[in-house]
C-alpha cells in the first residue's frame, strides 16, 4: 500500500475514536518488527525517524529501508514521519527524501536545546507549513517544553531536549495560546507540554495531577475538539521490561512511565498520535541481555536479533490493540500527497476551531 500522510490517519483515527503509537525507528530490526506487529493486527503504522536516527543510518539506508517497509508489507498504510525537526532545513530535507509527515518543533532554538520565543515558534513552523502543504506533506507543531514538572528538566534524547531548569509555565502548554497558535500556524497536528519527557525516567513515582497535566489536554481538547494533539515521550516503561531488563545484568533504577489508563483518557480527549521509542529500546535490549548471559558462547548476531525484534513485535502488537488502530488499516484508501496538497490548497483541511 502506498505511504499515507499523517493528517489523512489521523482525520481516520478521529473519525472513528483511536489512537495512534508512532515508534521510533533507527535500524531494519526495529522496522520489521514494527510493521510485523501492524500487519498481524490490521494497524497503519507511524514509522517515526529522529535527527539522530538520519545521522546513524544515513538518509539513503532509512530511504530504502522505508521503501522495503512498503514492499514487504504492501497492505499496512505507511506514515514516514520526522521526530522533532530542529529547523527548516531538517525539515525540508525529510520531504524532499519523500517523508509524508514532518514535526518542526518549534518550542527550542535549532540547537535543540535553548527554549524559543513564542513568535519565534511561530514563525519557523509557519514557514515549514507552507512549503510542506504545497507538497501534500503533513505538519506537526509544538507549543510548550518538553519536561518533567517535578525537577523543572527535560531529558536529552538523541541530542533533542532542553537544558537547565525551566518555569512550569513554559513545561505547560497554555490553552489559550495554543488556539492562536493553531489558528496562525495551520498545523494539522499539535504536540502539547503536560509533564512527560524523554527517555526512561519520566516520573519518580505513579504519576498523578501534579506531575502529569491531563487537565491542560482537556482544557486545548475543550477550545479545538477536533484538533488532532499529540503525547510525546510517552513510553510507559512497563514494570515486566524494567525487570527482566535487570533480570539479567541490568542496573535501570526503578522508574515511571505513562500509564496506558492515562493514554487512554488521553485519546478520549483528542489525542490521536503517542510517540513511543523507550519501550521498544528496553523490550529490544532486555533480549539482547540475556541473550549475553544464558548462551555465553554465541557469537551469532542473529542469536541475539532474532529475540529481540519478537520482544519489539508483541509490545507494538499490544499497544496497536490497546489504542484502537488494530483493524483500521483495511478501512483506509490512502490520499496521494497530489491529492493533499489540492486540499490544502482550496481550503478542505483547514483546521476547524470553535474557540
Amino acid at each position: 500500500m502506498a505511504r499515507i500522510t499523517l493528517r489523512q490517519l489521523l482525520d481516520h483515527a478521529g473519525e472513528y475514536g483511536y489512537g495512534l503509537p508512532a515508534f521510533n525507528v533507527n535500524n531494519m530490526e526495529q522496522m520489521l518488527a514494527i510493521m510485523r506487529a501492524a500487519e498481524a493486527v490490521d494497524s497503519p503504522a507511524i514509522l517515526q525517524v529522529s535527527r539522530g536516527a538520519r545521522s546513524y543510518a544515513g538518509d539513503a539506508m532509512v530511504r530504502k529501508m522505508m521503501e522495503a517497509a512498503e514492499e514487504l508489507f504492501p497492505n499496512t498504510p505507511i506514515c514516514v514521519h520526522q521526530d522533532h525537526g530542529n529547523g527548516t532545513d531538517t525539515c525540508f530535507s525529510a520531504i524532499d527524501q519523500g517523508y509524508t509527515s514532518v514535526m518542526m518543533d518549534g518550542s527550542l532554538l535549532e540547537d535543540a536545546k535553548t527554549p524559543t520565543t513564542y513568535e519565534q515558534n511561530v514563525a519557523v513552523t509557519t514557514a515549514v507549513r507552507e512549503y510542506a502543504h504545497a507538497r501534500g506533506v503533513s505538519v506537526e507543531g509544538e507549543l510548550g517544553v518538553l519536561g518533567r514538572l517535578d525537577t523543572g528538566t527535560g531529558e536529552q534524547e538523541d541530542g533533542h531536549g532542553a537544558t537547565g531548569t525551566l518555569e512550569r509555565s513554559q513545561l505547560l502548554t497554555d490553552p489559550d495560546q495554543a488556539v492562536d497558535f493553531v489558528r496562525r500556524t495551520e498545523v494539522d497536528a499539535l504536540a502539547i507540554a503536560m509533564g512527560t519527557s524523554h527517555g526512561a525516567y519520566k516520573f519518580s513515582r505513579k504519576p498523578d495531577a501534579e506531575v502529569l497535566s491531563m487537565e491542560t489536554l482537556k482544557a486545548i481538547n475543550s477550545r479545538m475538539p477536533d484538533l488532532h494533539l499529540v503525547m510525546h515521550g510517552s513510553s510507559s516503561v512497563p514494570q515486566e521490561l524494567q525487570d527482566e531488563f535487570n533480570a539479567w545484568g541490568g542496573e535501570l533504577p526503578q522508574t515511571w512511565g505513562v500509564p496506558i489508563e492515562e493514554i487512554l483518557e488521553g485519546i478520549r480527549y483528542g489525542v490521536r498520535k503517542v510517540n513511543i521509542d523507550t519501550d521498544l529500546r528496553l523490550a529490544m535490549t532486555g533480549a539482547f541481555r540475556k541473550v549475553a548471559t544464558t548462551k555465553r558462547d554465541e557469537f551469532d548476531p542473529r542469536k541475539f536479533l532474532i529475540p529481540a525484534m519478537e520482544a519489539v513485535t508483541s509490545l507494538c502488537r499490544l499497544r496497536y490493540e490497546q489504542f484502537g488502530s488494530a483493524g483500521q488499516a483495511s478501512r483506509l484508501t490512502p490520499i496521494t500527497t497530489t491529492d493533499m496538497a489540492a486540499r490544502y490548497a482550496d481550503g478542505s483541511l483547514t483546521q476547524r476551531i470553535t474557540s
